[in-house]
């Protein structure tokens, strides 16, 4: 599964507005994170470290305490064990998340791999 085309991929909605694609390997997690305008990530932790930039849109970011509105571009990482929220701004955003380890609630949640041909190259 080198290569990845997201749109084979099912969205799974983690909270009301927000939905996720969580292509992943054996150490690393991807989430490809739809907000819609009005949506929440509530306030949490998780014992994973994440990493992420805003794709599209506006999104306040807090993390640990502190809060940023971040623009298209803007990065990100969350240490493991840290408390954080987001929540789109003037719109819906989009968001790309790395995760590692594996996010394993996202892993069971999604369980599907990439849709290809099994066919084997003679």
């Amino acid at each position: 599964m080198p290569f990845i085309n997201i749109d084979e991929y099912e969205p799974f909605e983690i909270v009301p507005g927000a939905r996720t694609r969580t292509p992943y390997g054996e150490n690393i997690m991807l989430s490809y994170l739809e907000l819609d305008e009005g949506s929440e990530i509530p306030l949490h932790r998780h014992p994973h470290e994440q990493a992420g930039m805003l794709l599209k849109g506006k999104l306040e970011l807090t993390i640990d305490g502190e809060c940023r509105l971040c623009s298209a571009g803007d990065m990100f990482i969350i240490p493991p064990k840290t408390i954080h929220s987001a929540r789109p701004v003037d719109g819906p955003a989009l968001v790309l998340d790395v995760f590692s380890p594996v996010r394993e609630d996202y892993a069971e949640l999604f369980n599907k791999y990439v849709r290809g041909n099994d066919e084997s190259i003679a």
